[in-house]
């Protein structure tokens, strides 16, 4: 008498935006598993734009250019040491131009970010780490590992909706980083080199570490590529407070 043949029934991989989006929150293993079989990258990236560009109509309606850029000037010699024509006519036009690119800047820099993380470490894993992802693979990984970016961005919406706006910080909507708690005089230097310490960050970074080795098992473990991905940050804060240092 023969036996009945055992029907295994697999778990389906979410190949929608929405499931992905979510996926990668709440279960990025097989989420990421997914993303390397079929890769998708657009929708994240098309989310944090129109959250970003919220974001900056709100901080425009309720806050207003003049007050972020008062405090920006507050603490720069540069400008402090113009006459007082002279910083009439600087104000007046970034008053001008700031708003204008700011909201090209929320557009643009998604993108331009995705696609130059998702090579970063697409040459740095395949050159360094044997891998062999190709570059929608990188991509989609890159794009759906942001998805705390988003959350980041929905409580800064939050947060400009119940704040003062005269207490409010564009570019520490959410204290979510050291930088946040510093003081106003600060040295710029440690406000560059504090700024990326952030809870968001190293949540994206976790992200890309499980998204990366989930892709290349045999290759990349966990911690491994989390050790990869952690050097390219601390390689891109000490560039960014030399910078910093060099040019303040």
């Amino acid at each position: 008498m023969s036996s009945s043949p055992v029907v295994t029934v697999e778990t389906p991989e979410s190949s929608s935006a929405v499931g992905r989006m979510f996926g990668a929150l709440f279960s990025p293993k097989e989420t990421f598993h997914s993303i390397a079989r079929r890769p998708t990258w657009l929708p994240p990236i098309i989310l944090a734009c129109l959250l970003a560009l919220v974001v900056v109509a709100l901080f425009s309606h309720r806050v207003g250019w003049r007050s972020y850029l008062d405090k920006q000037v507050a603490n720069s010699s540069r400008f402090q040491q113009l006459s007082a024509d002279q910083q009439q006519r600087t104000m007046e036009a970034q008053l001008k131009w700031t708003p204008r690119v700011a909201y090209a800047e929320v557009i643009i820099a998604p993108f331009v970010g995705a696609l130059l993380l998702a090579g970063i470490f697409l040459g740095v894993l395949n050159g360094l780490a044997g891998t062999r992802f190709n570059f929608k693979t990188s991509l989609g990984i890159v794009s759906y590992s942001w998805m705390p970016n988003v959350i980041s961005g929905l409580l800064g919406i939050v947060v400009l909706l119940v704040k003062d706006p005269a207490t409010i910080d564009l570019q520490n909507l959410v204290a979510s980083n050291a930088g946040a708690f510093l003081a106003d005089n600060s040295p710029k230097w440690l406000v560059a080199m504090l700024t990326p310490v952030d809870l968001f960050s190293f949540w994206v970074m976790i992200l890309l570490a499980i998204g990366y080795s989930t892709a290349a098992p045999k290759k990349l473990s966990a911690v491994k590529a989390f050790a990869w991905i952690f050097s390219l940050w601390v390689v891109y804060v000490v560039v960014r407070v030399g910078a910093t240092a060099a040019f303040s």
